[in-house]
């Protein structure tokens, strides 16, 4: 006579069978964990028996790996590990209990091995694919706000795991593995991400890439923009491409609808020191743009980094620390000059009948360099009359108005040059002089300084520069 079965098992009233031996009873068990009820008074030797069918499927995949020609008996065994990793990717959510109980029968590590096997597996199976995922998943769900599983993900995962997805092919493995490294990152752990700097590059790369994706931006903008020493590791080795992605969070961090927080302020002092040094060190390369050896991608990076100089020149949060720093203003100015000098010399990017021919993306952003430099300008010289009067002794405002005199098409430059002119000549009665003789010998646009809400008109034998009462559009 045979033996009696075991009697089936409860989760809150619902029968399910004890010995879970097949796929169907996996698939139950998932279907199960979908309801916060069972998750909570599961048995928790039903996780037991879950790892036991992992680790006997998982036998499949290592033997496939030494031999190749057992891949095309994988299907079953792939089948069952996807229904174990789905399983207890269910049984984790929201659900502390059962994401201790499975992480102290070392799951952690078993599921980390066999996604790191399935990176060895010459086979173009999308049942490797899936499993391949809810693996990820699994691993996202057991971290999620618990400080002892994300400790259990970081020592199993870091960095064989990341290195291994974060470029993967497939989109939704990167985003998975990026989820896993945001919850698992802490300010501890940033010390080992600067000791494996390919994984802060490669999480840059899957932003660039799948921008859609919210795991990486929130990596950098969260973790990584909060560590200089980070940044400045990842600057120094980035290629220009991936320097312009990792930029462009920058800008997004700093003019976006949330305020720089009383953390964040001392930290982006740093990044401003480090995006001013390079641009002081390497600003002159866009003018490469004009000739016809020129690469784009390192002019691209220089470009960026003007444009994250202007947001930080336009917080007064960072304001007054980059109007001292050494070089910037000078540099800005002689730069301005060399690209109004060339925009002059003949048909090139910088001229206006060479931005109408030039094509790709950079045309639109050289035309919009000299601009920028304009309001980098303007903004340095907001109320600090040091800077004022820098720029006047620099000859920076003739600069700055043949400038606009020469590119009047271009609105934007023209409301940088607006606001640069009156940053320059607020309660700086030397560079008020200045422009009032220039408007005398006819070297300044009349039009302009209407514009900029001021007229020159003579005051006893005296040309004088009036406040119109007619300020430029805000």
């Amino acid at each position: 006579m045979a033996a009696p079965r075991p009697p089936p098992a409860r989760l809150s009233g619902v029968m399910v069978p004890a010995p879970i031996q097949d796929l169907e009873a996996l698939r139950a068990l998932t279907a199960l964990f979908k309801e916060q009820r069972n998750r909570e008074t599961a048995p928790r030797t039903i996780f037991q028996r879950v790892l036991g069918i992992l680790k006997k499927s998982s036998h499949a995949v290592e033997l496939a790996c030494r031999d190749p020609s057992q891949v095309e008996h994988l299907a079953s065994s792939l089948q069952l590990i996807t229904e174990c990793f789905r399983c207890l990717r269910n049984a984790c959510i929201e659900c502390p209990g059962n994401q201790n109980a499975i992480r102290n029968l070392d799951t952690v590590g078993i599921a980390v091995d066999l996604i790191l096997l399935f990176r060895e597996l010459r086979a173009e199976q999308e049942a490797l694919l899936t499993a391949f995922r809810c693996g990820l998943q699994f691993l996202g769900n057991i971290a999620s706000r618990n400080e002892d599983s994300q400790a259990a993900v970081w020592v199993h995962a870091f960095p064989e795991l990341f290195l291994s997805c974060l470029n993967h092919p497939d989109k939704k493995i990167v985003s998975y593995s990026s989820m896993i490294l945001f919850t698992s990152l802490n300010s501890g752990r940033m010390k080992e991400l600067e000791e494996n700097l390919n994984i802060a590059i490669d999480v840059v790369n899957a932003h660039q890439k799948q921008p859609e994706s919210e795991w990486p931006f929130l990596i950098i903008t969260d973790h990584f923009l909060k560590s200089p020493e980070l940044v400045k590791a990842m600057h120094a080795k980035m290629s220009n491409q991936e320097r312009v992605t990792l930029l462009d969070v920058m800008i997004a961090k700093i003019a976006g609808e949330e305020p720089l927080s009383k953390d964040d302020v001392p930290v982006f002092l740093s990044h401003a020191e480090l995006i001013a040094g390079a641009f002081v060190a390497q600003c002159k390369t866009v003018l490469n743009l004009a000739s016809e050896q020129r690469d784009d991608e390192e002019a691209l990076a220089t470009i960026r980094l003007l444009d994250v100089l202007c947001e930080m020149t336009a917080s007064t949060d960072l304001l007054g620390h980059l109007q001292g720093h050494p070089g910037l203003l000078e540099r800005g100015i002689e730069l301005l000059r060399l690209i109004h000098a060339a925009g002059r010399d003949g048909a090139n990017i910088f001229s206006s009948s060479g931005r109408v021919r030039a094509g790709g993306d950079v045309s639109g952003v050289a035309e919009g360099f000299k601009s920028h430099l304009i309001r980098l300008i303007g903004n340095m010289c907001y109320r600090n009359k040091d800077n004022q009067d820098k720029v006047g002794e620099l000859d920076g405002i003739p600069l700055i108005l043949d400038s606009c005199s020469l590119d009047d098409g271009n609105p934007f430059l023209t409301q940088w040059a607006v606001y640069a002119i009156r940053n320059l000549t607020e309660d700086n009665s030397q560079n008020q002089d200045l422009i009032a003789k220039m408007e005398e010998q006819g070297l300044a646009d009349t039009s302009l300084l209407k514009k900029t809400g001021f007229e020159v008109e003579k005051r006893g034998g005296k040309l004088v520069l009036r406040a119109t009462g007619d300020g430029p559009p805000s």
